[in-house]
């Protein structure tokens, strides 16, 4: 059953195509989640009420763009409403310390892509947040302005601030890692 056909058959009800649907995304769907909820249960939930949503607005499909990033829009959608009632991005925003200082630092190749979610993770709710917008899914900073009810000027900060945090945190690494490797680096809680 090819895209089209799946999207039909779900329109018209069908149990067995909202499932093939459902196994086709739930995966990459669960991992958009996780980037902005930091517990595994917040992401599951998010998805579910995500996908939810997307049996109910199959209607206004309108096969213009890919469905993926028609889906995927619903699961930030979900993930950030998720991510407002349990983390309030407001003190995120408004209450990290602003004078973080950028470091130049390359990353080892033999960091781990999960060592990297990991330091995107450890992010505070609001930059970790806006980074994911820009710099993964490729919202523009009015985009994200509007999605997250701040000014652009607090989404360009937020994305600096993340970006020098990052920096910083990767330039630690790669100082440590003749050491330590990254987890026990990451174990300890010191950069």
């Amino acid at each position: 059953m090819n895209e089209v056909e799946l999207i039909s058959a779900c329109r018209q009800g069908s149990v067995r195509a909202q499932k093939l649907l459902y196994e086709k995304f739930a995966g990459l769907m669960l991992t958009v989640c996780l980037r902005y909820l930091r517990q595994r249960a917040d992401a599951e939930e998010a998805m579910l009420t995500g996908f939810v949503k997307v049996f109910k607005a199959l209607d206004q499909y309108r096969h213009e763009g890919s469905f993926e990033g028609w889906i995927r829009r619903i699961m930030v959608n979900e993930a950030l409403g998720q991510l407002r009632r349990k983390e309030p991005l407001h003190l995120a925003i408004d209450d990290m310390v602003t004078d973080v200082p950028a470091t130049a630092a390359t990353a080892d190749s033999d960091m781990a892509a999960a060592d990297l979610m990991q330091l995107l993770n450890e992010l505070p709710a609001g930059y970790r947040t806006v980074f994911n917008l820009y710099a993964i899914e490729g919202y523009t900073h009015p985009e994200i302005a509007e999605l997250m009810g701040i000014s652009e000027g607090t989404s360009k900060s937020q994305l600096s601030k993340a970006r020098a945090m990052l920096q910083r945190r990767l330039g630690a690494a790669s100082a440590s890692s003749s050491t330590s490797s990254p987890k026990e680096y990451y174990a300890t809680g010191r950069y």
